[in-house]
């Protein structure tokens, strides 16, 4: 084992490695189960290496686990329209370009918090199933966001059976400007051009959070919005005037917060941070991206349209009325 932890201490993040590592159970043979790992390194210490699968899936092995292991070649590309992806990994993509500073699996469900910044960060993203009866799914969700004194929520795609199946145990849906959001997507192309006016960096510093304008808690903010491996903060001007974040997960770029200080309105600005955006995207190995949007915030539908975006999905955030936490 030392000999591995030294090895992948070598490996460069981003390489592309198999892991076969036993999962604790027995297998046919009646000997250890054993299962592989294939994708690229996101992280590795003393104890584990974490691993981003192609559909976007992070995978964190224990290193005593681990039976052998060895880098292999990028596979031809292949493009997936943006289309094609199913609503729910999709969901789990966004979750992870928007990552909470707590996440707990349950089952195929992600229990999320993250001082109560944003909605995203701070719901269960019910996708799959949670692998155990929905009932006591439910308890684990009411006890997880009790035990941290914050509202039981879930995020749903409308439609689903999940939304219909939260609905009838009398959780209903949040109401307001943020009680959901339509999720669109588009197939990139390789001939974005950065604009040589805006600066590109690597966290959100005070200049840029002040033209966010939605933030109460500025280290829960900088802990999600700085949490990904592969994101940047785009701006323009001195001080900035317009801003944007972009996200890179496996072929996925995800774009949020494209903000215009309101007296630099109308000039061009927030199709300049998307152009920029999606030029880094690209460089970095997006070949498709998503956004998620207001459907009232038809300034918004409007700035991405001539880039392709159009609607996947739609998702909204239910409240358990029927909880004596509420």
């Amino acid at each position: 084992m030392e000999v591995l932890v030294m090895t992948l201490e070598g490996v460069a993040l981003g390489s592309r490695i198999v892991v076969r590592h036993e999962t604790g159970r027995v297998g046919p043979s009646g000997g250890p189960e054993m299962t592989d790992v294939i994708g690229h390194v996101q992280s590795v210490d003393d104890a584990t290496v974490t691993i981003l699968r192609r559909d976007g899936d992070c995978r964190t092995v224990e290193l005593q686990t681990v039976v052998t292991w060895k880098p292999v070649p990028e596979p031809a590309p292949r493009r997936q329209r943006a289309r094609s992806v199913s609503a729910e990994q999709l969901t789990r993509i966004t979750s992870r370009g928007w990552p909470a500073i707590e996440s707990v699996p349950l089952g195929d469900w992600e229990l999320r918090a993250a001082g109560r910044f944003t909605g995203r960060a701070n719901s269960v993203a019910a996708v799959g199933s949670p692998g155990v009866p929905f009932d006591e799914a439910l308890t684990d969700v009411r006890d997880f966001y009790r035990q941290r004194a914050m509202p039981a929520l879930v995020q749903v795609v409308v439609g689903s059976d999940q939304d219909s199946t939260f609905r009838a145990a009398g959780w209903t849906a949040l109401e307001g400007y943020h009680g959901g959001a339509v999720v669109q997507v588009a197939d990139l192309r390789q001939s974005y051009q950065a604009d040589p006016a805006a600066r590109v960096a690597s966290v959100a510093d005070d200049d840029w959070l002040a033209n966010y304008g939605r933030v109460d808690d500025v280290p829960s903010a900088r802990a999600v919005l700085e949490g990904p491996d592969l994101v940047r903060f785009v701006s323009i001007g001195t001080p900035a005037v317009a801003i944007g974040r972009v996200v890179v997960t496996d072929q996925w770029a995800g774009l949020s917060a494209v903000e215009v200080h309101p007296e630099h309105r109308r000039h061009g600005l927030a199709r300049r941070i998307v152009e920029t955006s999606l030029a880094w995207a690209v460089e970095h190995g997006a070949d498709k991206a998503y956004l998620q949007t207001m459907r009232s915030n038809t300034a918004a539908l409007a700035l991405y349209e001539p880039y392709g975006f159009a609607d996947h999905h739609d998702y909204v955030y239910l409240q358990d009325t029927g909880s004596a936490q509420q």
